[in-house]
């Protein structure tokens, strides 16, 4: 005898509440959001029967991080696949549950799908899909009313969930940071030099970590390399965070000043010079037994450069309008995004000096040169800025993070963390494609031909920049501090280079 329909009306319901009960209980004791994922989806599908279903999590940037599945024993969909799928941009738009009839999931042709997100805060952290309710007696069977409203309950528990396994794991995170940190009087390099993470997943820049961590506990001098927004100053940090001196790192653009001001910022200036000076040090006597970072040494004059040789070598200062030396034990970090072989040529910088300064050369790679470090980068821009800002991490469309990986950044990771931090600050909702590319402007559009040209035509990086340089003051209706702002360059540097 067959209990009446309304029976098994009230067995579901029961059991789906049983259910919700038990994920309550079971989803706070999941050592990892992969195992979370995979106990829901295992769970959700035991009451509602689906003939395949899939469970996918993501970065808040970009990029999944866990994924489950039931019902593909072949050609298996990825966890990319998923988040590219439009089912994942409906429900972002939606917000809530969502129901389809006649399409194709993840390579699937389905006759009905029902979806929910997990969501925590306003903050969408992936989202659940169940397909082809599986049929009973022959007949077809159709998801109930409450069988969406049990799955969106269940990606509503879960999002709280998931919001308590990622804080889990911020908090360890923070705490390895910390034990890093207290490792740092045996020379174990920390995630943070100064409150600025130091990315470098590509080899290139692990080579350049390599010759720092060797030279920095020496006091043989540096010479580092690189284009403007590289991280010249970041390396000068790092060198010296590691080398174990007592004083303090001392910084100055040798670029900013003209030349009587240059002078007295380096050696220093005695009371009585002139009407109203008074004695100061310079930036030798501030970093004594510490680091000079001198940056933009290819900018100094020439007048400049022999007075400096002349301290390295005698190692004692004699401040402007004094008799008596001051003896100074500074380690010089010096750094230039210039050619300083030609400048020699040229007659524009000491050879002397040249090879007191290049103790050991460090050359940094472009950001053309290191695209594996693009997705790290603006991962950590992207939740650096919005917690300082106090807002929720917006997520990152894969199509936008493929677009910032195609362009070239003549500004390096300074021009990247502008383009994060603009196009946070205008998203509604996700970032996608077409946010980055207004963020970028005209150059973006024209990256792919700019290699192309350089490739053809060989054209020099320093042709190049002056090109991106002109595109932006053009955008910009020759507001030069606007795309200074743009470039993140200093307005001052804009007109040192012509412009």
């Amino acid at each position: 005898m067959s209990l009446p329909a309304a029976s098994f009306a009230e067995k579901r319901r029961i059991l789906q509440l049983e259910t919700l009960y038990d994920l309550a209980l079971s989803l706070h004791d999941q050592g990892s959001e992969g195992q979370l994922v995979q106990e829901l989806l295992e769970r959700v599908c035991a009451v509602l029967d689906p003939a395949a279903a899939a469970a996918v999590t993501c970065e808040s940037y970009a990029g999944s991080r866990a994924l489950s599945l039931v019902g593909w024993s072949e050609r298996p969909p990825s966890g990319e696949r998923l988040l590219e799928d439009p089912l994942w941009s409906d429900l972002l738009n939606e917000g809530g549950l969502i129901v389809r009839h006649r399409g194709e999931f993840g390579g699937r042709p389905y006759r009905e799908l029902i979806a929910a997100p997990f969501a925590y805060r306003g903050v969408f952290l992936g989202y659940i899909a169940m397909i082809d309710k599986e049929a009973r007696a022959g007949a077809a069977a159709s998801f109930s009313d409450g069988d969406r409203r049990f799955l969106d309950s269940v990606a509503a528990l879960a999002g709280v969930s998931l919001d308590n396994v990622r804080q889990v794991e911020r908090l360890e995170t923070q705490r390895e940071r910390l034990e890093e940190e207290n490792k740092l009087l045996k020379n174990q390099w920390g995630d943070e030099v100064g409150g600025q993470r130091f990315v470098a997943q590509a080899a290139p820049m692990r080579r350049v970590l390599q010759v720092v961590e060797r030279v920095a506990p020496r006091g043989v001098s540096v010479l580092v390399r690189g284009e403007s927004g590289t991280g010249k100053e970041l390396i000068a940090k790092l060198l010296h965070l590691h080398s174990g001196r007592g004083g303090s790192l001392i910084a100055l653009n040798c670029a900013a000043l003209p030349e009587s001001l240059l002078e007295s910022e380096l050696f220093g200036i005695e009371g009585g010079v002139a009407t109203g000076v008074t004695a100061r040090p310079g930036k030798f006597e501030l970093a004594h037994q510490g680091t000079l970072f001198l940056d933009e040494i290819g900018d100094m004059q020439p007048a400049i450069q022999g007075k400096l040789l002349r301290v390295l070598q005698e190692r004692e200062v004699v401040r402007l309008g004094a008799q008596r030396p001051i003896s100074v034990d500074v380690r010089l970090v010096a750094a230039t995004h210039r050619d300083v072989e030609e400048l020699i040529s040229a007659g524009r910088f000491r050879e002397d000096l040249y090879y007191r300064l290049k103790g050991v050369d460090v050359a940094l790679p472009p950001l053309r040169e290191r695209r594996e470090d693009i997705p790290h980068l603006v991962r950590y821009f992207l939740v650096e800025f919005c917690r300082r800002e106090g807002i929720p991490v917006p997520h990152l469309a894969p199509q936008a993070l493929a677009r910032m990986m195609s362009y070239g950044y003549p500004g390096n990771v300074r021009e990247l963390r502008n383009v994060v931090e603009g196009s946070v600050s205008l998203a509604e909702g996700a970032i996608g494609e077409e946010l980055v590319r207004s963020v970028m402007g005209t150059a973006a559009d024209s990256a792919v031909a700019q290699e192309v040209a350089v490739e053809e035509e060989l054209i020099d990086m320093e042709t190049l920049e002056r090109r991106h340089i002109s595109k932006v003051l053009k955008m910009t209706g020759g507001n030069k501090s606007a795309a200074a702002r743009i470039l993140g360059l200093d307005r001052r540097t804009l007109l040192r280079k012509g412009f």
